[in-house]
């Protein structure tokens, strides 16, 4: 199914990708997943990584044994590391734990966000090899199975978005409005 989406997606999208490299498109969607979602990471006060709905003991709702702002950050990057690992076909340049959601050792926010820092960082590296010689050869999976290369370049940016979304939830529970949603400062006049 998903593979039949993403080719799908590729001939309906093919003649965006014929004036530049495909990686180039890959790689502005990555940009504006790494811009929102480490902006996110950095305005989140250091005090509130570890909050969850859970852990807010919210009456009535159903937020039993998700992550935490900090687990969702590290999921993210772990992710991010893991399929463009897959996709170049090495091993990730950084420990990322024995799951996928990261290492236990990155506790701080300081630590957590460089680690996301890092992983997007990573990610650019495989988007930058993605060609349209290249884009439908398969590549052996990190949770099983094979995908294509085009595959894991969609995945990293969709998959950060998902996780996002659930960050800017957790970030709006404790006032903290996303930089990505904050209206510009105003112009300095001359």
């Amino acid at each position: 199914m998903k593979t039949t989406f993403f080719a799908t997606v590729f001939v309906i999208a093919a003649p965006l990708f014929a004036a530049e490299p495909i990686s180039t498109y890959f790689d502005g969607e990555l940009k504006e997943a790494e811009h929102d979602a480490v902006g996110l990471a950095q305005a989140m006060p250091a005090d509130k990584y570890n909050f969850s709905p859970e852990s807010a003991g919210i009456k009535g709702a159903q937020f039993k044994g998700v992550r935490t702002f900090a687990q969702q950050a590290k999921h993210m990057a772990t992710i991010i590391y893991m399929v463009s690992s897959a996709a170049l076909g090495e091993k990730p340049p950084v420990d990322i734990g024995t799951g996928d959601n990261g290492p236990d050792s990155l506790t701080t926010k300081d630590q957590i966000v460089t680690y996301l820092k890092g992983a997007f960082a990573y990610g650019h590296k495989s988007i930058a090899t993605l060609t349209a010689k290249n884009q439908l050869d398969k590549v052996k999976g990190p949770f099983g199975g094979d995908m294509m290369r085009l595959e894991a370049a969609s995945m990293v940016t969709w998959h950060s978005f998902d996780h996002y979304g659930q960050m800017v939830v957790y970030a709006r529970m404790n006032g903290v409005v996303p930089p990505s949603s904050q209206p510009p400062p105003p112009a300095a006049k001359k």
